[in-house]
């Protein structure tokens, strides 16, 4: 079975969607579900469901590459060619293992209940306005404050659990995992740098582990045309990712994510009123 041209554009379409939303903290899951409502894809719904989940791999590995120096502990020392060890990013990986903890919970334990009753276009708009509403209200707030954890380093593990708690929000579609885990850290005094940082990191674990449940519940019998449909998607995904992680990183340097907040009261409010009298 082969893909179609119009099928593959609308797959590339998707990968720019998820590439985009993934990082900027406005929800990718609920972008994708909105753009599912007008670009019906031609496959099962057991294999979108996957492949909605799947796709976000290429955003991880985005990040995996960018920040690989931050993020792999063993290291070659260039005076005598000896792999050396980074205790301090081993340190960073064992918090991030404790800021997923919450979320793992909650999520083997609804998960199912959630994709359910809570993918829809209004649930995914009232998320959308209340955490846009929430990240002016924070920045408002935090315009005076001298952050208390300035670095990625500076985070503890008590911070990390916090920020992880925060994450849990996430699983309502439209809430953002990393507006969500930003908001959390920005709230506890983190800054926005190393909010983003730390975000980046915890996305690793989670993604690649929601997508480990979701392929063993689908399965390995993948036909071709799906096969092609998922790798197409993540390496659109990746290569967006790319350069929206580029911008965000330099954009946080300079400015705060108000922008974000009313972009997300504005999608929200368009897709109530249009679902309202569709």
């Amino acid at each position: 079975m082969t893909v179609s041209l119009i099928e593959l554009l609308k797959v590339v379409f998707l990968g720019i969607v998820e590439g985009i939303t993934e990082w900027l903290p406005i929800s990718s899951t609920g972008h994708m579900l909105l753009v599912d409502e007008f670009i019906k894809m031609n496959v099962s719904d057991e294999f979108k469901d996957i492949f909605f989940v799947v796709i976000q791999l290429g955003a991880i590995m985005a990040v995996v590459i960018l920040f690989w120096n931050k993020m792999w502990p063993f290291q070659m020392k260039s005076e005598n060619n000896k792999s050396i060890i980074k205790k301090d990013i081993f340190s960073m990986w064992f918090k991030v293992v404790v800021a997923c903890i919450p979320g793992a919970i909650v999520t083997l334990l609804f998960d199912d209940y959630i994709e359910a009753h809570l993918h829809t276009p209004t649930v995914i708009a009232i998320a959308l306005i209340f955490y846009g509403i929430a990240f002016i209200v924070i920045e408002s707030w935090n315009k005076n404050r001298t952050p208390k954890v300035k670095t990625l380093s500076d985070i503890t593990y008590k911070t990390a659990f916090i920020i992880g708690l925060f994450q849990v929000l996430s699983i309502i579609p439209g809430t953002s995992r990393s507006g969500a885990t930003i908001i959390g850290a920005l709230l506890i005094g983190v800054s926005r740098v190393a909010a983003a940082e730390f975000t980046f990191f915890l996305a690793v674990p989670v993604m690649f582990g929601l997508s480990l449940i979701k392929v063993i519940k689908f399965g390995l019998a993948f036909s071709s045309a799906e096969l092609v449909i998922l790798i197409v998607g993540v390496v659109v995904a990746f290569a967006v990712s790319v350069i929206v992680i580029k911008f965000l990183m330099s954009y946080i340097k300079k400015h705060d994510f108000k922008v974000f907040g009313w972009y997300r009261i504005i999608l929200g409010i368009i897709v109530l009123l249009y679902f309202a009298f569709a």
